[in-house]
């Protein structure tokens, strides 16, 4: 059974707030901590009680969650002078939910350890209706302890959680699974502009193609096209979901990671092109799926 009762939260964005929102509804005392004093009152509106500190946020906590944008922010956040090393209680839990870059998830994990704490890295699928939902899947990279304890913190956010491997697994499945969502989105998108380019009735070509050899999540359940899947985006003006400018960044990650460890992905690379292309006409805060636009000419037509 576990100890865990009380819960420091950091980094409030559109994820983590409704997260730290389903940890108080999952029974435990969360203190919350964001730089925005917005994101701070609405944690407050939520059942959280708030600090003014990383250091005040993770005095005396059972486990510290982090959610911050990238892998820079994680290092300071966790090694900074007031940071959760040097301010959280001995022995406590970090889950550091962020997607980052797997070198700076294993770095960190490793510091952790040699001072005595149990960490792992647990990014999440998901995107923001399922945070507020409770329903993310999070990808777990540390030790089977690591992950053992990890699980009750996780779980009342969570509709699975998965265990990857060691430390910076997760990362690694994140940016892996986003990078093949990438790929996957542009060519149902560019399969769709095609079938309409060809007269087929864009139902037509989804009732045919999604029980076909050509069906994936990203026409089944995502549709870029508006219309075959009532619940996808495109039937909300593209309203993410997410976003264009969140796809960019993992697929940044992806093509790192593949330069590093000296991996051939060119439809990885093409995919980043294509949202960075998308993302510098505007398109960024548009949900990943609206590339649809872009590749069809109708990006800016009213």
């Amino acid at each position: 059974m576990s100890t865990i009762k009380t819960i420091a939260f950091i980094g409030l964005g559109n994820m983590g707030g409704p997260m730290a929102a389903n940890l108080v509804k999952g029974g435990f005392d969360v203190m919350a901590f964001d730089l925005s004093q917005d994101a701070l009152a609405l944690a407050k509106k939520n059942g959280c009680s708030t600090a003014q500190s990383v250091a005040e946020a993770v005095t005396d906590k059972d486990a510290v969650v982090t959610m911050l944008p990238a892998g820079k922010h994680v290092r300071a956040v966790y090694g900074g002078a007031d940071g959760v090393f040097a301010s959280a209680k001995a022995g406590a839990l970090f889950c550091d939910c962020s997607t980052i870059d797997v070198q700076s998830a294993r770095d960190v994990a490793t510091e952790a350890k040699k001072l005595g704490f149990t960490m792992v890295d647990s990014p999440v699928s998901g995107g923001v209706v399922a945070a507020e939902a409770g329903t993310l899947a999070f990808m777990v990279g540390g030790t089977d302890g690591a992950f053992e304890a990890a699980m009750p913190v996780l779980d009342p956010m969570a509709k699975a959680v998965l265990h990857a491997g060691g430390d910076g697994a997760g990362q690694a499945v994140k940016i892996c699974n986003n990078m093949l969502l990438g790929i996957t989105m542009i060519g149902t998108a560019e399969a769709f502009v095609l079938a309409k380019k060809l007269g087929l009735d864009p139902q037509r070509f989804f009732d045919i193609s999604s029980k076909a050899s050509g069906q994936n999540w990203s026409m089944t359940s995502y549709c870029p096209e508006p219309g075959p899947v009532p619940t996808s985006p495109a039937n909300n003006d593209y309203k993410p979901g997410f976003s264009a400018a969140m796809m960019l960044k993992d697929l940044r990650l992806a093509q790192d990671a593949a330069q590093t460890s000296g991996t051939s992905t060119p439809l990885g690379a093409e995919a980043q092109a294509l949202y960075a292309m998308f993302d510098n006409l505007g398109g960024g805060n548009t949900d990943f799926s609206g590339i649809i636009q872009m590749l069809s000419g109708e990006m800016g037509k009213d």
